[in-house]
């Protein structure tokens, strides 16, 4: 049944109310996200430098330390999922999910039990709504994390790597985020945290903190010059590598906080066009509907009035 005039124009109204809404948070994303990107560029060179320091401690120390140390067998493995805490981000966080569902499948495949962590509320929902167990959950600050935040969460996953399996502890970390490359392109990645691989200081790109799979400390090159490590390279190393893998914790929100704001001004861009398709389409009907109105109208007075001259004849 077709609708009426008044349904129409109710309904016109009422789409033209959400696009202003998709609108401002259209122009809201657009302009945290600017400052999201501004964030991580700022982050560059105390990243580099960390990156530079523990290359050339790993170059030159004999030390081993736990943090780099791979286990005789993974039994274990944490998988850290970074997604948003809040919704209307089009397919941000299905993706995310999506990849970690995944990664956490193939663990399981290679006979390793998995321990769930997660930041940001959508995922905490929908691991929690399927009953996955998450061992530690965190959100609040998805769109604007801080130094303290990824400190709170590496502490806490560096705990787990450095307790014995006996003990309940894990053997690797995998961390799912997506990656910002521009406003209209995130991937979203999987990278292999704990144990550590450190990246020689001038083979990290700008931005790209977070070591590959295949980059070891062994393909650091050390030069002819002595260092000196006071009081000694183990300290030293105790002091550096919990600051560089929160570094990495750090430069994944950051990256997904880009994500998440881009994501968001693409899909709250694509709902405000698609409101005013709607809203057109609307108008058009009204309009069609204001005429077949306006054309009945006419007929019944004429057919009254014509009416009224049989009845005089």
């Amino acid at each position: 049944m077709p609708a009426s005039l008044r349904q129409l124009r109710e309904r016109r109204k009422s789409v033209a109310s959400t696009m202003k809404i998709t609108r401002a948070m259209e122009l809201i994303a657009a302009s945290r996200v600017t400052r999201a990107q501004q964030r991580a560029r700022q982050a560059v060179p105390y990243n580099k430098d960390l990156v530079n320091a523990v290359s050339t401690l790993a170059a030159h120390a004999d030390a081993r330390h736990p943090l780099t140390s791979e286990p005789p067998q993974s039994l274990r493995a944490a998988v850290l999922v970074i997604s948003s805490d809040r919704g209307l981000a089009g397919a941000y966080n299905a993706n995310i999910i999506r990849v970690a569902e995944g990664l956490m499948k193939t663990l399981r495949g290679l006979g390793k039990e998995v321990e769930l962590f997660t930041c940001g509320r959508k995922a905490e929902e929908y691991f929690t709504y399927r009953e996955v167990p998450i061992v530690k959950a965190w959100d609040g600050f998805s769109e604007r994390p801080s130094y303290e935040d990824a400190k709170a969460i590496g502490d806490t996953l560096i705990a787990e790597f450095l307790k014995p399996t006996a003990e309940g502890g894990v053997d690797e970390l995998h961390i799912v985020f997506t990656r910002f490359k521009s406003l209209v392109s995130q991937q979203t990645q999987i990278v292999r945290l704990l144990p550590l691989e450190v990246v020689q200081a001038d083979e990290v790109a700008e931005g790209d903190s977070i070591e590959s799979d295949d980059a070891t400390a062994d393909q650091t090159h050390p030069t002819e010059e002595a260092y000196l490590f006071e009081p000694n390279a183990a300290t030293v190393l105790d002091t550096l590598l919990p600051l560089y893998v929160i570094n990495q914790i750090r430069f994944a929100l950051t990256e997904a906080a880009a994500s998440e704001l881009a994501s968001r001004q693409q899909a709250m861009h694509s709902a405000t066009d698609n409101a005013k398709q709607l809203i057109d389409s609307l108008t058009r009907d009204a309009n069609q509907a204001r005429q077949a109105e306006i054309t009945q109208e006419i007929n019944e007075i004429v057919g009254g009035a014509g009416a009224l001259t049989d009845g005089q004849d």
